[in-house]
C-alpha cells in the first residue's frame, strides 16, 4: 500500500513539474499572439483612414454636386445629393469612432505587450 501511494505521488510530482516547466513557452506564444494582435489593430486603423479619407472626398464631390444643381434649378437632384451628405457625415462620424476606439485599443495593446516583456525577463534574471 505504501508503495502505491508512493508511486502515485512521484508521478504527482513529475507531472507537475513538466506543467511547470514549460510556462515559459506559453509566456513567448502570449507575445506572439500580443504582437500579431497589434499588426491586425494597425491593419485595421489603415484601412479606417483610408475610408476615412475616401468619405470626405465623396462628401466634397456631393457638396459641389449640390451647388450645380441649384445653379442649374434641379431641386430634386440636389435633394438626393444633400441625403448623400447626410450620409456621409454618418460614415465619417462613424470611421472617426473607430479610429478613436483602435487608438485606445493599439495603446492598450502596446502596454500589455511591453508589461508582459517586462515579467519575461524580469523572470529569467540570475538571482543571487
Amino acid at each position: 500500500m505504501r508503495r502505491r501511494i508512493l508511486t502515485l505521488l512521484c508521478f504527482a510530482v513529475l507531472g507537475s513539474a513538466f506543467a511547470l516547466g514549460q510556462d515559459n513557452q506559453n509566456d513567448r506564444r502570449d507575445l506572439r499572439r500580443d504582437r500579431r494582435d497589434l499588426r491586425h489593430d494597425r491593419f485595421d486603423r489603415h484601412q479606417d483612414r483610408r475610408d476615412f479619407r475616401n468619405d470626405r472626398r465623396d462628401l466634397r464631390s456631393d457638396r459641389r454636386d449640390v451647388r450645380n444643381d441649384l445653379r442649374n434649378g434641379d431641386r430634386r437632384d440636389a435633394a438626393r445629393d444633400r441625403r448623400d451628405i447626410r450620409d456621409d457625415k454618418r460614415d465619417l462620424r462613424g470611421d472617426r469612432r473607430d479610429l478613436r476606439s483602435d487608438r485606445r485599443d493599439i495603446h492598450y495593446d502596446r502596454r500589455v505587450r511591453r508589461s508582459d516583456r517586462r515579467d519575461l525577463h524580469r523572470d529569467h534574471r540570475p538571482r543571487g
